[in-house]
């Protein structure tokens, strides 16, 4: 699969409404192994990141999730297409910041992606709607477990997966939701929250990941310990907190709708009015007008379908996404035109929202 194959194809958790659709956008289990005997990349030489590239391709070529993928060398992808696929959560930001021996192999529903040579030999990710943690590791498992009889991962009897980061060791786990929390913001209620779940040892953090900001009123809440507990283990107790953030969450929409109408009629008014209207958008004032738009929808006062355009639209409007569109490099206020005008196209023929 091409790289214009690829941006032209619609992620399948874009599709699909998995559990809790209306608050947890995704679902995101990621596995990291690397190979027994070989330098983590980190350490390792241009040439030992090539060996171990040349190693693994022929492998994850041929197993069946990965027929008609796509697969390229991080040096033969510009920056704009390296930041396209971390603006879809295909990479990461440190794996677009690699060049050649670094790799990123994509199925065609974008639903399981790979990155070689990252932090680690092999970063394995399964991504998908809603709160289903359980079935995005149940598909890397088979996944990993395949793997596992072709080569051998770097393991420990009593440490587990050996990691280039001692935070990973164990299990090499990471699992993670994506959660839409525009009410408990807006409630004044997230700062609890955060620091709620920071003290059981859940990680809070922003739209890209560790480091970024919270766009859109978006949330990733993930594990933080990966040694010490099965993964099936630290995906309910991750599964049990996030089912309490969504009671929180809809209980804060509850309020705000029932007790101050004329402050949610307010902030979904000016939200529909930029967005329909506007000429000039800078990413952060689109995504936060989306995210309340999102909320309209998700409450019954916009139509209920708009959700899975907003989630597309979310990223067809960032950085990378914008030029590639415009076949061209743009400077940041020709990307704040476009975005204006992308959006006035597409929400062209959207109701206004019903008033509290």
């Amino acid at each position: 699969m091409k790289f214009n194959a690829l941006l032209r194809r619609t992620p399948e958790w874009m599709q699909t409404s998995g559990p809790h659709r209306d608050i947890v956008i995704t679902s995101r289990i990621r596995l990291a192994r690397n190979l027994e005997g070989e330098l983590f990349p980190g350490w390792a030489k241009k040439e030992g990141r090539f060996e171990v590239l040349a190693k693994l391709l022929p492998h994850l070529n041929s197993l069946p999730e990965f027929q008609d993928a796509f697969i390229e060398d991080m040096g033969d992808l510009d920056q704009i297409k390296k930041q396209v696929l971390v603006e879809k959560h295909l990479i990461s930001r440190e794996q677009a910041a690699k060049s050649a021996g670094s790799a990123a192999i994509i199925n065609p529903e974008q639903s399981i992606s790979i990155m070689v040579n990252e932090e680690d030999h092999l970063r394995i990710q399964s991504i998908r709607s809603g709160l289903d943690l359980t079935q995005a590791f149940a598909v890397l498992d088979r996944l990993d477990t395949e793997l596992s009889t072709r080569v051998t991962y770097a393991f420990d009897a009593q440490l587990g997966f050996l990691t280039a980061c001692p935070t990973n060791l164990g299990t090499g786990m990471r699992a993670s939701a994506m959660l839409h929390l525009p009410a408990l913001v807006l409630s004044d209620s997230m700062n609890q929250v955060i620091s709620a779940v920071q003290k059981i040892g859940l990680a809070v953090r922003g739209l890209y990941g560790e480091g970024t900001e919270a766009l859109a009123n978006l949330f990733q809440i993930s594990n933080q310990h990966t040694l010490g507990e099965n993964e099936l283990d630290i995906i309910a107790r991750l599964e049990k907190v996030i089912e309490q953030i969504i009671n929180h969450e809809r209980n804060a929409r509850a309020k705000l709708l029932q007790d101050d109408p004329n402050r949610i009629n307010d902030h979904l008014g000016r939200a529909y009015a930029i967005l329909r209207h506007a000429h000039i958008l800078e990413s952060k004032e689109a995504f936060n007008h989306l995210s309340m738009l999102r909320m309209g929808s998700d409450t019954g006062l916009l139509p209920v379908e708009l959700g899975k355009l907003l989630d597309t639209v979310l990223v067809e409007i960032q950085p990378a996404h914008l030029q590639i569109a415009s076949q061209k490099k743009l400077t940041a206020p020709e990307r704040d035109v476009m975005r204006a005008q992308m959006l006035r196209e597409k929400l062209q023929q959207l109701p206004e929202p019903r008033l509290l």
